[in-house]
Order: structure tokens, then sequence, then C-alpha cells
């Protein structure tokens, strides 16, 4: 189908048609051949779950999991074990939306809302993609002095340049943004392997602490930890992501072939998030084989942890395998962050600029303000202001999680593949549960 024609479509719900797509130079640039097997077509979809699976394992993750299992042991892994059933459960739903009405959440909203409403909207997700921003821009920075003796300063600089990387790799093809992002993927998978093995953890205690506990809600330290946890998990940003690169594959427009790219595209991101979290769940179990263990709890900087586990370990290759891991999780975390910022922009806005222009000016209104605050803080605030900005992307969840669930459940803007009723309800009770975290720990906090 011609592209001109599949943008101006305007199906019976919306106030507004679509018009033209978010990231619009791979719109539909990945074919999927209908005449071939279906584990082609299946290996066809493979790639954006790992895109969005990069998010919940960022920087940010890794300063909330450090501080987690430092203080608390494995007690904080059924909260990540949680947070990802939740996450799961929403990317279907971005898939689902994005298939089904041939928009992304960002187009979704600017199209079903009036106009102030769908403004405020884009604001609360600009908010998140700092936030988000802040945890990776301070990650990448961190890994880069610890492997090269950067400073935190001129680390931030250099950060501003992935927007060329993404430039480059386009340019070859969106295939090979996925390469880029799954490559550093599996070294991040290979370091925490062997810093897991030097750890030697108490796997008794591992499997206990992904039993449910009621202390989480009791003791206001490990509530603020669980939420920061949350938010770095079922991330705002990567619901406005999926729901965009989903559209990056050709796949048919009949009802069947639909269906079929709806599950193709559920597979890959569910298979994808069980990978993060064992990436996930391995940062806060050597955090608690380490430090927890040995009475540290006090760690909560990610420069402590590294100097740190060369004399716990007994082994100088583990910092340094915690320096190239998270070095990688900051370089693949800005690269998906800036996607999610050029749709979000692009979706709410309908900005029509250049693509390295729309990149730039999409990278800069987020990393600004993160430089400014990475400064202004340096290393010896790094952790404290990772966790914060996870915390602050938990109360901005249900502003992307509410119109989700909203777009899906309705008929008439999804037409045949309107989620189940089970399927809404699920995600209503996972937007109600974020909902009274949330309050719980303003209460705690005020």
């Amino acid at each position: 189908m011609d592209q001109s024609t599949e943008v101006s479509t305007s199906p019976q719900g919306w106030l507004r048609g679509r018009g033209e797509p978010s990231l619009a130079e791979v719109f539909r640039s990945i074919r999927i051949d209908p005449s071939g097997s279906a584990f082609r077509r299946a290996l066809a979809f493979v790639g954006p779950g790992y895109l969005v699976a990069v998010g919940y394992m960022d920087p940010g993750n890794w300063a909330t999991s450090i501080a987690g299992g430092a203080q608390f042991g494995y007690a904080l892994l059924f909260v990540a074990l949680l947070s990802n059933v939740m996450a799961i459960i929403l990317q279907s739903l971005c898939a689902r939306l994005a298939v089904g009405s041939g928009r992304d959440l960002a187009q979704a909203c600017r199209d079903a809302f009036p106009r102030p409403v769908a403004w405020i909207l884009w604001l609360f997700a600009e908010i998140a993609i700092i936030a988000t921003d802040i945890a990776e821009v301070v990650g990448t920075a961190i890994g880069l002095n610890l492997l090269f003796g950067i400073p935190l300063e001129l680390g931030v600089i250099i950060t501003a340049l992935d927007v060329f990387i993404i430039l480059w790799l386009q340019r070859l093809g969106f295939r090979w943004i996925e390469a880029f992002v799954i490559s550093l993927l599996g070294v991040i998978f290979f370091c925490f392997f062997i810093q897991i093995a030097l750890a030697d953890p108490d796997w008794r205690g591992v499997i206990l602490g992904f039993a449910p506990t009621v202390d989480i809600v009791r003791n206001p330290r490990m509530l603020y930890l669980a939420l920061g946890i949350l938010g770095a998990t079922v991330m705002p940003h990567n619901l406005y992501l999926h729901s965009g690169i989903v559209q990056t594959r050709a796949f048919g427009h009949t009802l069947e072939q639909k269906r079929e790219a709806l599950k193709f595209a559920t597979l890959d991101s569910t298979a994808a998030l069980m990978f993060a979290l064992l990436i996930n769940a391995a940062i806060l179990i050597l955090a608690a084989a380490t430090f927890y263990k040995t009475g540290r709890t006090d760690i909560a900087e990610l420069g402590d942890a590294h100097a740190m586990l060369a004399p716990l370990l007994g082994s100088l290759l583990a910092p340094k395998l915690f320096a190239v891991a998270l070095l990688c999780c900051g370089l693949n975390s800005t690269v998906t962050a800036t996607m999610a910022g050029q749709i979000v922009m692009e979706g709410f806005l309908e900005i029509r600029l250049p693509a390295w222009m729309r990149r730039l000016i999409t990278r800069m209104v987020a990393i600004v303000p993160a430089a400014i605050v990475t400064i202004y803080y340096g290393q010896s605030g790094s952790g404290a202001l990772l966790i914060l900005s996870q915390v602050i992307l938990a109360f901005q969840l249900p502003f992307a999680i509410v119109p989700l669930v909203m777009f899906t459940r309705d008929r008439n803007k999804m037409g045949p593949l309107v989620a189940p009723l089970w399927l809404t309800a699920v995600a209503a009770v996972i937007a109600a549960i974020i909902i009274a975290l949330n309050v719980k720990l303003l209460y705690d906090l005020i």
C-alpha cells in the first residue's frame, strides 16, 4: 500500500486524521514477505521489543536496583518481577494500538483529545523524557569516567553526540539500529553473567526474594525504592517508543495479517522484556550478594559500587565489567530515548523539519536540562539524582497508561483489534496500583 494513502486514513472514533507518521524516514521500511514461512515472518518482527527492553535496564534502573539490593538484600526482587509483568502487559497494548489504529500513542492522544488536553499530556511526556535523559546522561558520563577517566562534565557533552550515531545507523536502515542495540545488550548480559559468578549469591535467598512482602508498603524507604524500580521499569517514554517503532514493519492490511502482526510484535516484546528482567535482577542480586551481605547498606552511588566491587569480590575484573556494562547501558538508553523524544514531539506537535534537525531539537530539549542538573550536582550526588529521576517517571506513568487503556478498549477507535475485556481489566488494575502507590508515597513524604 502506498504510504501517502496509509497516512491519510481517518478511522471512525477519532477527532482528527492521523496525518504524517512519526519517524517517517523508517515508517513501514522493513518488508514482511507474506509468502515466507511463519518463522521468517516472525523473525521479521524481532527487534522493536529489544529497543523497548533497553529502557528497562538503563542507568536509572542501576541506581535503584543497587540501592535496593544494598539496603534490603533480595527482598525487592519481587518488585522487579511485578514491574516486568506490568511492562509486558502494557507493551502488548502499545503494539495493539499501533497495529489496530495505525497510530502511536502520541498521535492517538493528539487525535482523540481536545488540544488543551493533548498539550498537557505532551508536557508530561516531555518531563518524563527529561527525567529519563537525566538518568542516561549521568550513567553514560559515569561509565566514561570509570573506564577512561573522562571528567563528568565532558562526558555529559559527549553523550549529546549520540544523535549523530542514530542518524548514521538510520541511513543504513532501521535494522542496523536494532543490531547495534542487541549487540550492546549481549555485552551487558555477558558482563553481569561473569560478575554474578564471582559474587556467588545465596540462591535460596534469591528465590525467596521473588515472593511478595508487606514490608514494601510498611517501610517508607523501601516503598520509595520500590517506586523507583517501578518507574525505572514501566517507563512512560517506552510506551510512546514501542507504539511508534512497531510501525517500521510493513505488515499487511487485512484483518488476518494485522492479527498476525500483533501476535508476532507481542511475542517479540515479551521475549525481550523477559531478557531485560534477567539483567535487572542480576543488578539487584549483585548488590545484595556484595554490599548487603557485607553490611555496606550505604552504597547508592554508581561510582562507589564500582570502587567496592574489587575488594569485596577479590577480582580486578569485576569493576571493569561493571563499567563496560554501565557504558553500554548508557549508550543504548540514550539512543532509544532520543527516538522516543522524536516520536513524542512529532506525534503531539506535528513538527515538519529535516530528520537531522528534528533529532537535534528533540535531543536538546531533553539533554540541556539534564546536563545542567548533572553538572550542578556532580558525581557526588549522582545516585540520589538517578533514583529521584526514576520516582518522577513513576508519577508520570498514569498520564501515559490511562490514555493507552482508554484507546485500546474503544471499538470505534480500534475496530476488530479492540482489546478483550480481561486485558483491559488487568491494565486498569495496573494503572490503579501505580496511582495508589504514588499517593501513598506522597503521603509518606509529606
